[in-house]
């Protein structure tokens, strides 16, 4: 499979090694606007293009990879808002997109495990909160990590109908801390407290390893696909 990275930064590079040890081949990597200009004959030589570039610029490369009938692996976030129409030209167009807000195999887990405890959380009168940590250098806070836990509890737990970074605990708005500091790679945790008890769910990211195995599964996955597809489909759901 021949590759284009779009964004070449510290993920960019953790991709390549996960790529080249799968017997992969890159072809190009793309960083900055210059390049884009200087390189997209490369592109055009790609399978699949994986973007770990910034939110600002994940909706252009999506938009330049279909131009192209590239198809796309999205790991950045913060982009979700634009989302609709995103899915509605890659419908209309045939492309195929794989986006996710977290490509760990481990932590798409906990997304499964965080709905289990979200729902009996209702069911026994647990109340609920979420605390995410990241390095200094991570743009978004929340993280789309983060979002999509909080997203979860929500649609699952019906003491929750909304999340907020300022909310206050006891009350139907879900508790988010975001907390940037150092080299931390992830850490995401939902504490869930009783009167009697307290249990936390927790997963920790070691190093960037686990992002980008899942980068290039979700990559494998991809070809001769068309459609917008999530861990989801990945996991076989």
């Amino acid at each position: 499979m021949k590759i284009a990275l779009l964004g070449y930064g510290k993920m960019g590079h953790e991709v390549e090694k996960a790529a080249l040890a799968r017997q992969h081949e890159i072809v190009v990597t793309i960083d900055n606007e210059s390049e884009w200009a200087e390189r997209t004959p490369l592109l055009k030589r790609a399978d699949v293009a994986i973007d770990f570039s910034q939110p600002n610029q994940a909706v252009t490369n999506i938009f330049r990879c279909f131009d192209l009938h590239i198809p796309i692996i999205v790991g950045t976030t913060a982009w979700y808002d634009h989302l609709t129409e995103i899915r509605q030209r890659c419908e209309a167009e045939g492309q195929s997109l794989f986006y996710a807000p977290n490509f760990s195999i481990g932590m798409n887990i906990m997304f499964r495990l965080n709905k289990q405890l979200a729902t009996f959380a209702e069911k026994y009168g647990y109340q609920l909160a979420l605390t995410e940590t990241h390095h200094i250098h991570k743009l978004d806070k929340p993280s789309g990590t983060a979002v999509k836990i909080a997203n979860d509890i929500i649609a699952v737990n019906k003491d929750y109908d909304s999340w907020s970074l300022d909310a206050q605990p006891g009350t139907n708005v879900l508790p988010v801390t975001a907390i940037r500091e150092g080299e931390v790679n992830g850490i995401h945790s939902v504490q869930a407290q009783s009167p009697a008890d307290k249990l936390t769910l927790t997963h920790e990211a070691f190093n960037r390893q686990g992002f980008a195995q899942g980068a290039i599964a979700a990559a494998e996955f991809l070809i001769g696909k068309h459609g917008c597809f999530t861990m989801d489909d990945l996991f076989g759901e």
